[in-house]
């Protein structure tokens, strides 16, 4: 594959999907059924279509095949032949799992032993569906909630007690006596692994506290209360209702991003947003969730870490890209945002990148004599490092999947007219 190429993507019609937002991306009318995740890559779950020499080809054997003219070689190299990213548009109306993902060699270990027990891999209680870590972006397209990380243990210990300390007194003294990650972990694993009477018990409390708080007025503007209602609503037997008193809640506005490493427990609440993550599809649950839940494994994979989430702001490489700094080297997310007279150039030396468009009317051009491919709010495409470079003009904007180390540069024709 040597050439710029469509793409053609799976969605993903999880339960918490919204009915509207990817249709409307995508200029779809709605299924009437939920939509929630938009895969564009090569996963061998869902991989992408391309479609370049008159034919749509699987950009998952396409990689397989020709390695290095679409990875790069020294990309191909490093990441042992396979395109290193997943990027999805993901769309919650109702909450996600509670769930963190393994580190690398967790995943490893993981994959193999599930292998050897002949699980499949599209059993239910399969818990590693690869052998990859999954750090992840999530970048806000709307206001999107969630929770990531635990609070602090003071926090936790105010919160916990003013829930339901009738119920959970013992627990709570858990981390009281030994206030650090020892005892954070002596405090998850206590409720995760509690009798269905307690648990039911706990709830009822939470709940009822949760209602009590939210009409007293110098509490109402606190959002856990808020949200250990909606979640009860969603999931009224389920102990992740709670877990706003142990998890930070975040809120992100559009543009805002999130970077979430491995062994952090997260969930995802409500809003659409731009996700990048290693690629891999291993989750590990805790609560909200009817899917399977190895407790055991999940205490394995999680860092019982105190945390405050950091939002990621865009920084500002030239006048049309912003780029969301992480740590993570298997990609990179910036956003490109190109105006009349003011169009963006690749750089020469880069691996795979993946383009989807959001907003307004692109014209992507290789160069090369092709024609120019023209970019809409919905429209994806790949384009390949044996591409040597591309041009990004019109006006509109594009999120730009990329293994780090590959920012582009302007072409401002403004100054030649002046």
């Amino acid at each position: 594959m040597k050439t710029i190429g469509i793409l053609k993507n799976t969605v993903q019609d999880y339960a918490w999907g919204s009915l509207t937002a990817i249709p409307e991306l995508l200029g779809q009318p709605a299924t009437g059924s939920p939509q929630a995740e938009l895969w564009m890559g090569a996963h061998p779950i869902a991989p992408s279509q391309a479609y370049h020499d008159g034919k749509w080809e699987s950009l998952l054997q396409e990689i397989e095949t020709h390695p290095a003219d679409v990875l790069g070689k020294e990309a191909a190299e490093k990441f042992g032949g396979k395109l290193p990213y997943l990027f999805k548009v993901l769309a919650a109306v109702k909450p996600l799992s509670i769930q963190a993902h393994p580190n690398s060699h967790q995943a490893r270990k993981g994959f193999e032993r599930e292998n050897r027990l002949g699980i499949s891999l599209m059993s239910s209680n399969r818990n590693y569906k690869d052998n990859n870590h999954k750090p992840e972006c999530i970048c806000a397209l709307t206001q999107f909630w969630g929770m990531n990380g635990f609070r602090r243990i003071p926090e936790i210990i105010k919160y916990l007690g003013s829930l339901c300390k009738d119920v959970l007194e013992d627990e709570i003294a858990l981390v009281e006596s030994q206030p650090n990650s020892q005892g954070l972990k002596r405090l998850f694993q206590s409720l995760l692994t509690m009798s269905p009477e307690k648990k039911t018990a706990a709830i009822s409390s939470a709940v009822s506290h949760a209602g009590s708080f939210n009409v007293t007025r110098d509490l109402m503007a606190d959002p856990v209360f808020q949200w250990i209602h909606r979640l009860h609503a969603e999931y009224p037997k389920d102990l992740g209702a709670l877990f706003p008193a142990l998890l930070n809640l975040f809120c992100l506005e559009p543009g805002q991003a999130l970077y979430l490493a491995s062994g952090e427990p997260h969930a995802y609440f409500e809003g659409v947003g731009i996700e990048l993550m290693a690629n891999s599809d291993n989750v590990l649950r805790g609560g909200l969730t009817q899917k399977h839940m190895d407790v055991p494994e999940l205490l394995n994979v999680l860092t019982f870490q105190e945390q405050v989430p950091s939002v990621i702001l865009p920084r500002k490489c030239s006048e049309v890209e912003w780029v969301y700094d992480t740590p993570a080297e298997e990609f990179s997310l910036s956003v490109i945002s190109v105006f009349p007279k003011l169009s963006w150039i690749s750089p020469a030396k880069r691996s795979a990148e993946i383009l989807l468009c959001t907003q307004g009317q692109l014209v992507l051009d290789s160069g090369s004599g092709d024609d120019p491919i023209h970019l809409f709010k919905g429209v994806s495409v790949v384009i390949p490092a044996s591409v040597e470079k591309y041009y990004l003009s019109g006006s509109g904007v594009c999120y730009k999947a990329s293994v780090p180390g590959s920012a582009g540069f302007v072409l401002d024709t403004r100054s030649a007219e002046s």
